[in-house]
Parts: structure tokens; C-alpha cells; sequence
């Protein structure tokens, strides 16, 4: 009996402590069931972020490059930029909320368009021994930087702020009507057509890593 009522309470004790592992083993579960499912949501959340950012993007690029053809593209962002401009210089001095945001469209835009540039169809031009009007356009980007910078630090109700908004524009329609009218018909029409079909592909895979 007396080897009964060890083994009883050996037995009881046992059965406790395996009750309590047993119990500690479904916390520690459902923790780790928790923290699986937190993990997927995680996931699954960035995954979905990611999908959006990159529907974004084709959203963005698609605007220009369903034109199906580069210069097609930079005409159609050219009237882009020129239409935020529009926008800005509708607005007044009390509107510094308006003037930041559409400043910073403006600025995606034009950076965006001059990678576009910079990165291939300025390297072709020179390659299609056309030196002189690559450098040519590659230095009124440099301007185009220079008023963007101008105009981020000079404050938003200033009365001078539209006026560089409006000189800044001058260069813009000028680098704009050299490109459309002098340099990049000619340039286009002396390529084949699977060379620019090419140039399509390369400026549309730049402005969608930017979009």
C-alpha cells in the first residue's frame, strides 16, 4: 500500500506536471500559430504593397509610353510638364500648400523625362555623330536643375516666385521646340525601324525604374 500511495503520488505528480508541459506546449503553439499568422499578414501585406507600387508605376509609364514610339513618348511628357506649369501659374501667393505639391510633380517629371534623355537618347545622338546638339541639350538640363533648386528655396508666397516660375518656363518651351522641331525628327527618320523600336524599349524601361 505504502508503494501504492508513493506510486499514487508519483503518479499524481507527474500527471501535473505533465498537464502543465502539456498546457505550456499549447501556449507556446498557439504563440507560434499567432506569430505564423502575424508573419503571413506581414507578407502578404508587403506583397501587396509591392503590387501596388509596381501597378504605380506601369500606371505612370503607360500615361507616356502607350504612344508606341520614343519620340511619341518625350512629346507626350513634354506636354506633361508644360500642363503642370499651367496649374502652377493659376495659383496665387496665399496658395504655398498647392505651389509645394505641384512643384514636386513638377519635378518628377522633368527628372524623370531628362533620364529618359540622358540615358539614351543622348548617348545615340552622339553615336549618330550628333556631339554638338547632345551637349547642347544636356547643358539646358543643367538650367532646368538649376531653377527647380531655385525655386524649392525661394519661399512660396513670395511675389518673385512666379516670375521664375514663368522664366523657367521660357527655357523649358525652347528646349522643347528644338527638340521636337529641329533634332529629333531628322534623328528618327535616319534609323531603322528596328532601331527605334529599341530606343522605345530602353527610354520605357527608364522611365518605369523611375515611375
Amino acid at each position: 500500500m505504502a508503494y501504492g500511495d508513493q506510486t499514487n503520488i508519483h503518479g499524481t505528480s507527474t500527471t501535473r506536471r505533465t498537464t502543465l508541459h502539456v498546457r505550456d506546449n499549447g501556449t507556446g503553439a498557439a504563440r507560434s500559430g499567432g506569430n505564423g499568422k502575424l508573419w503571413g499578414a506581414v507578407a502578404a501585406g508587403v506583397a501587396v504593397g509591392l503590387a501596388a507600387n509596381m501597378g504605380r508605376k506601369l500606371a505612370v509609364q503607360a500615361t507616356s509610353g502607350l504612344s508606341g514610339d520614343w519620340f511619341e513618348v518625350l512629346k507626350t511628357e513634354h506636354r506633361m510638364a508644360l500642363a503642370i506649369f499651367d496649374k502652377i501659374e493659376a495659383t496665387s501667393d496665399d496658395q504655398k500648400a498647392k505651389r509645394t505639391m505641384l512643384l514636386t510633380q513638377l519635378k518628377h517629371a522633368l527628372s524623370k523625362h531628362a533620364i529618359e534623355e540622358e540615358d539614351v537618347i543622348y548617348p545615340e545622338l552622339r553615336l549618330a555623330d550628333q556631339s554638338t546638339a547632345a551637349d547642347k541639350l544636356n547643358h539646358d538640363h543643367g538650367y532646368i536643375k538649376h531653377y527647380l533648386y531655385k525655386l524649392l528655396n525661394t519661399p512660396k508666397d513670395s511675389p518673385e516666385w512666379l516670375g521664375i516660375v514663368r522664366e523657367f518656363r521660357t527655357l523649358v518651351e525652347e528646349h522643347v521646340r528644338e527638340e521636337e522641331e529641329e533634332i529629333y525628327p531628322s534623328f528618327r527618320a535616319k534609323m531603322s525601324q528596328e532601331q527605334n523600336a529599341k530606343l522605345t524599349t530602353l527610354v520605357n524601361k527608364e522611365g518605369l525604374s523611375l515611375a
